[in-house]
């Protein structure tokens, strides 16, 4: 984050325009987040504290009703007939159609006066009493839940949750208890009151002005037994950890709590005489809504500033820092080496316009002077390469070895006459007529004949192959590169083993370069020899004699087509030595000129000395 700020403000542009920002739209954002974040804490502390008082009165009037109907209960437990009826299994079948009906004449009448949806009393002893069994449709089935079991095995009055088992398939709660007789401790059965949702329902009403808002029930394992928002969540374990462990911790508490992935304001009061927990669920949505007229004013104001700032931004901008960013783009240019750049006049009078006119005025010095230095780069070379030509009179030269070559062959001397014709041939190539461009079939002839002359010198054979395709041959090619790189092979790499050494030539074309690889298995580079060539100016040690081969033609190919040219080297002591040269393809023109003009044209290798690939890929 920190750094792309320290990017951004690297501009003049960018930094009037993270100024004005800072100045108009930062202070009023703070602003409102600040004055929203106060309301919005406002409206929860009033709500919370309301919310809060009708939870400990809701609290109160449910534990009244709970308390008054147990009482009920207790009553019905403590009737004498109903003990009678239960302690004395009936005798016949008679006796059970009796005590079957004054059971349910019992527990009738004691219904009509409870706020129950359903009393029923459940005999432990079933089988003696199947045809009251009947009547309450109580099946074998029934007496094997978990609930029934759970409640004759023990004496503690507890709370039953069934999901589908009230009206329209809702939710029922069932308070069960287990009782015993009147004269001892002899389980005798079970006395069950349901409650259905409508139970709960009138001591909780959510406020229709907070959208959203939900009050639940929840018992000590967690699990909700009411919930007023159409019992959405009825049976389901309460969806948050945290909000489980704080009703452990306190009786009652506020909190801003995530309940799928909803923000919710919650406040939870324990009960005290039932194992449950009273909760308010408030969507924050719902407590911020009031805010939402205030919400919009600001964000009318917010975009009327940011339209300003805008429109203030793109004044600076068109009239100020954009010809400043055009200006120094044009710099980038010129320090890539682009002189052929378009710069727009400017008529302004301020100091943007004195940039303008000053930067056009240098470019076109750079201009003059780089063609006067290329001009006169140009001419030394000619001049050099013209001292050297009339050194030796080529017609002369070739004459004079080919008048040896015929007395040695009319000698018998065939060896001589031979060694003499491919030395006329190598010096023909050499000289190539005063040109820089020949091609690379002739490139290869010239390595030829200087292999022929130095297994005529040394007395031996050299295993020296070429792979080339027939249409790389005609391909053109800077003179005096492959002879060199092959001599220095053979004396410095391959010499004392020239059995087992070889010296190996192939060439490819990369995209749009022509590549060579000259291979040999012989003694390696040294290292220092490598070092070497990239070594410029004051910094540059004296070359031996195995450096010089190499130092020539890698100076030549920078010279002329730049420093992406220079040659690739891969060698280990006691491996070999790939040396690599990357030749951009010239137009089969260039070559033609060359024949006539008797020079290169530089015009076109400067066009290719910013571009060309930077490494050479090895070849297998």
């Amino acid at each position: 984050m920190i750094k792309s700020l320290l990017r951004l403000s690297s501009s003049l542009r960018n930094r009037i325009i993270l100024i004005f920002f800072a100045i108009t739209i930062v202070p009023f954002i703070l602003f409102s987040a600040y004055a929203h974040t106060k309301s919005v804490e406002g409206i929860q502390q009033a709500n919370a504290t309301f919310t809060m008082s009708y939870l400990v009165q809701s609290k109160i009037n449910l534990e009244a009703y709970v308390d008054k109907l147990n009482e009920q209960m207790n009553e019905l437990i403590g009737d004498k007939q109903l003990q009678s009826l239960l302690e004395q299994p009936p005798a016949s079948s008679q006796d059970e159609v009796s005590a079957s009906v004054d059971l349910l004449n019992i527990v009738y009448q004691k219904k009509k006066q409870m706020d129950a949806l359903q009393l029923r009393v459940y005999p432990l002893n079933a089988d003696a009493y199947p045809t009251y069994l009947r009547a309450l449709e109580v099946t074998s089935s029934t007496r094997k839940e978990d609930w029934f079991r759970d409640a004759a095995n023990s004496t503690l009055p507890f709370w039953h949750l069934s999901v589908h088992g009230g009206p329209n398939n809702g939710p029922l709660v069932s308070y069960v208890k287990t009782f015993t007789s009147l004269h001892n401790r002899t389980p005798r059965g079970l006395v069950v009151a349901d409650l259905a949702d409508n139970h709960f329902s009138r001591f909780f009403s959510p406020t229709k002005r907070l959208q959203g808002q939900k009050f639940l029930i929840v018992d000590e394992t967690g699990s909700i037994v009411y919930d007023s928002a159409g019992n959405q969540w009825t049976g389901e374990l309460l969806p948050s950890a945290k909000l489980l462990e704080m009703r452990n911790v306190a009786k009652e508490g506020v909190e801003t709590l995530s309940i799928y992935n909803e923000k919710n304001l919650i406040a939870f009061v324990r009960m005290d005489s039932l194992p449950w927990t009273i909760l308010s669920l408030t969507p924050m949505q719902a407590l911020s809504e009031p805010l939402a007229a205030m919400q919009h004013l600001l964000i009318f104001f917010l975009i009327a500033y940011m339209i300003c700032t805008v429109g203030v931004v793109i004044y600076l901008t068109r009239n100020f820092t954009q010809p400043v960013f055009q200006l120094v783009k044009l710099m980038r240019k010129l320090e890539d080496g682009d002189m052929r750049m378009w710069i727009p006049h400017q008529n302004r009078k301020d100091e943007i316009g004195w940039l303008f006119r000053g930067f056009d005025s240098i470019v076109r010095k750079i201009e003059d002077l780089i063609a006067q230095s290329t001009l006169a780069e140009r001419t030394k070379r000619e001049l050099e390469f013209q001292v050297l030509s009339h050194q030796i009179n080529p017609h002369f030269l070739y004459n004079t070895l080919e008048s040896i070559r015929w007395k040695a062959e009319n000698h018998g001397r065939n060896d001589i006459g031979e060694m003499v014709s491919a030395l006329g041939n190598l010096l023909r190539l050499s000289l190539n007529q005063g040109k820089d461009i020949t091609t690379v079939g002739r490139e290869i002839e010239q390595v030829k004949a200087y292999v022929q002359i130095e297994q005529a010198r040394i007395g031996m054979p050299l295993r020296v192959l070429y792979f080339f395709d027939e249409e790389l041959l005609d391909m053109t090619f800077m003179r005096l590169l492959l002879q060199p790189l092959v001599e220095n092979a053979i004396q410095h790499s391959i010499r004392g083993n020239f059995e087992k050494g070889k010296v190996i030539l192939s060439g490819r074309v990369e995209e749009r370069d022509l590549v060579i690889d000259i291979t040999d298995n012989g003694k390696g580079i040294p290292e220092e020899v490598i070092k070497g060539l990239n070594e410029t100016g004051a910094h540059r040690q004296p070359a031996g004699r195995s450096g010089v081969g190499l130092r020539n033609v890698n100076e030549r190919l920078k010279i002329y087509f730049g420093q992406a040219y220079k040659l690739q080297i891969e060698t280990k002591e006691g491996k070999g030595t790939k040396i690599t040269i990357r030749h951009p393809i010239l137009p089969t023109g260039d070559e033609n000129q060359a024949e006539t003009s008797g020079d290169l044209d530089l015009s076109k290798m400067e066009g290719r000395r910013s571009g060309g690939p930077g490494s050479s890929r090895s070849a297998g």
